[in-house]
């Protein structure tokens, strides 16, 4: 998928990614998860190993989103479920992310899918007006057990169109 306006390329993950992936949801979470986070959850978060090892085990199933040939974005689904959304801190308002997810979508439509789900947290104001922007809505909320910090879990639904 190409956007003629700012040269956007979607394309399936490649195992040459992984670094790229790694820092792009390290920069994430520095910029969105860590200034919410006390210093010995952060460094817990750190210490763990979680974010190679998620990469490691579904980087394959990712898409990403190349802006000027760098790797600006992914998203992961499965079923109707959207794991995980990032757009690099620099390049987001650029289009990536709202590619990303129409792309998430269509593939699910495509699968018979008629309701998307996903989820962030309640402290995360700026994923949770772009997904009201992309007409998602807040079906529920409850504890965050990821992240072991008091975190609320928001989750949002939209449906799919036949």
């Amino acid at each position: 998928m190409k956007n003629s306006s700012s040269a956007l390329h979607i394309r399936p993950a490649r195992r040459e990614d992984a670094p790229a992936l790694v820092d792009l949801l390290m920069r994430t979470y520095e910029t969105t998860w860590m200034p919410q986070m006390s210093a010995q959850t952060d460094a817990r978060f750190r210490a763990s190993g979680k974010t190679a090892a998620y990469v490691a085990e579904r980087g394959l199933l990712f898409h990403v989103c190349e802006l000027d040939g760098t790797v600006a974005g992914m998203v992961d689904w499965e079923g109707n479920f959207i794991w995980a959304l990032h757009v690099q801190p620099d390049m987001q308002r650029r289009g990536v992310g709202a590619a990303l997810l129409a792309l998430a979508e269509a593939a699910m439509r495509q699968a018979g899918v008629r309701e998307a789900r996903l989820e962030t947290d309640d402290f995360n104001v700026r994923s949770r007006a772009f997904y009201a922007r992309n007409g998602y809505q807040e079906i529920d909320t409850y504890p965050d057990e990821e992240w072991d910090s008091g975190f609320t879990t928001v989750l949002l639904s939209k449906r799919l169109a036949g």
